[in-house]
């Protein structure tokens, strides 16, 4: 067994910045994949790509790019040759809100964001945000501050508390928002500290199985990986289409009782078959148990705890289906007071210092949290759960085992910070959509023509593509 992943490298928060290289030979480093492998990526451009203080641009070149590199590690496991990984910043930096650039049928989807969501000042100055994107988030805030279902009821309401206590009593009833923090406070939060002794990926061995070796002869990299996607919103769903662009057969699983965004499903559904499965019903567990029971990975997002409830935590399935990569997304990591606190990139980017800083950044002299210009945390996490993957299963192929692999947004915003700043970063163009038009690619799926960011990854041997069109959820029946 490989000895324990090092914690996180320790914050950087001066100007000095690390390359995009040294990022990407970072996360390799922490996966433990083949030591040479770094120097076969070719990465172009810098800082800054997008407006921000932080190394966003060095982030999603980095995190694209060791993903990328991982599969060429299995393709060469599987005989093939050693490729090159060229990743543009300007690529890079696009794809991590690809969401953004999206069309159907030549039409902007419609906002996803609910009127009611976003930053409020409360009564003792400090700022809290509300993400009530969920019919039942936003109807649970509203319940507890007794208010109407409008903004300014929704202000007026929140004068009435200070921020922390908000904070509080809204995660005790399983609501997500977040209390704005400077990076001091967050570093001297119980969470904070319990997060500084994990590694940005965790690569955990749960059980013994007999090494399962690639099977060569393949045309792409992850042919005949068969991948159960039980993930929504972005970071998840980028892993499974992250793992997809190299050839594995996806499976997204959800249920038409869950609440889901449209324009997200289009565009991290892309390379993926979809259906649907009651999980809460017997018959639903048997079908995810039969899906199981040929899967080679096994994603999930749900609150922490969630499948285990359900009889699917690692253990459950690396029990019934010795051998399997287990990857478990969290907002707070699986450690620590907060290690069952639900949340999403825009309130991890508050509570942890993030929206801050960048404000601090800004000089705004209202005090107003300022968001990274991407879900960043999200689409990085993406990434990194998709390299934590196929480190685990280049592990299984040549050692066996069943394995867990764990990331979060907390601690995916930690490297984020340790990347340093970028002077004068928030002073950059904020590119639209016309000025990535040569990044877009078209094709037909199950909601008429995408126009979409393609994969800022190339391989030099075996292009990344998406064989299956973005279709509705709960398109096809659950087998492989």
């Amino acid at each position: 067994m490989p000895e324990p992943l090092a914690p996180a490298a320790p914050q950087n928060d001066s100007s000095a910045l690390s390359s995009p290289r040294d990022a990407a030979a970072q996360l390799w480093e922490a996966v433990g994949l083949e030591a040479g492998a770094p120097e076969r990526l070719d990465l172009i451009g810098a800082d800054p790509a997008l407006p921000s203080s932080f190394a966003v641009g060095a982030a999603a070149q980095a995190s694209i790019a060791a993903a990328g590199l991982a599969a060429t590690e299995i393709w060469r496991l599987r005989g093939g040759e050693a490729q090159r990984v060229a990743v543009d910043m300007r690529h890079a930096a696009a794809e991590f809100r690809s969401e953004r650039y999206l069309r159907v049928g030549g039409e902007t989807p419609p906002d996803p964001w609910d009127k009611i969501a976003g930053a409020y000042r409360c009564g003792d100055g400090k700022w809290i945000r509300l993400h009530t994107n969920f019919p039942h988030h936003r109807d649970g805030v509203l319940d507890l501050l007794g208010c109407s279902y409008d903004k300014e009821a929704v202000s007026a309401a929140l004068r009435d508390w200070s921020a922390l206590s908000f904070e509080q009593s809204a995660s005790e009833r399983g609501l997500v928002v977040a209390a704005m923090r400077s990076f001091e406070e967050w570093d001297a939060h119980p969470q904070a500290l319990a997060l500084a002794q994990l590694p940005v990926i965790s690569i955990e061995k749960i059980g013994e199985a007999d090494p399962m070796p690639f099977a060569p002869g393949a045309q792409r990299p992850l042919d005949g990986v068969k991948v159960l996607d039980l993930t929504r919103i972005i970071a998840g769903p980028v892993c499974g289409r992250t793992l997809a662009a190299h050839g594995a057969d996806v499976m997204l699983v959800s249920s038409p009782l869950l609440p889901f965004i449209p324009s997200l499903v289009i565009d991290t559904g892309r390379g993926k078959r979809s259906c649907y499965l009651h999980l809460t019903h017997e018959e639903g567990r048997e079908g995810l148990d039969t899906l199981l029971g040929e899967a080679d990975v096994f994603v999930q997002g749900y609150r922490p705890g969630g499948l285990t409830e359900l009889g699917f935590g690692p253990e459950d399935c690396a029990a019934r289906r010795p051998g399997i990569v287990y990857v478990s997304l969290s907002a707070y990591g699986h450690t620590g007071p907060w290690a069952h606190k639900r949340g999403f990139d825009s309130l991890v980017q508050t509570a942890t210092g993030l929206n801050h800083a960048e404000m601090q950044a800004a000089k705004d002299p209202k005090g107003v949290p300022r968001a990274l210009p991407a879900q960043a945390l999200d689409h990085a996490a993406g990434y990194l759960m998709a390299l934590g993957t196929m480190a685990a299963l280049t592990r299984r192929a040549q050692e066996g085992g069943s394995w867990h692999v764990r990331v979060s947004l907390a601690q995916t915003g930690r490297w984020l910070r340790g990347l340093g700043r970028v002077p004068d970063g928030l002073a950059a163009p904020d590119p639209q959509r016309e000025d990535v038009a040569d990044l877009l690619e078209e094709s037909e799926s199950g909601f008429g023509l995408l126009s979409a960011v393609r994969h800022a990854a190339q391989l030099s041997a075996t292009p990344a593509r998406w064989a299956l069109p973005a279709v509705p959820l709960g398109e096809h029946p659950p087998r492989w």
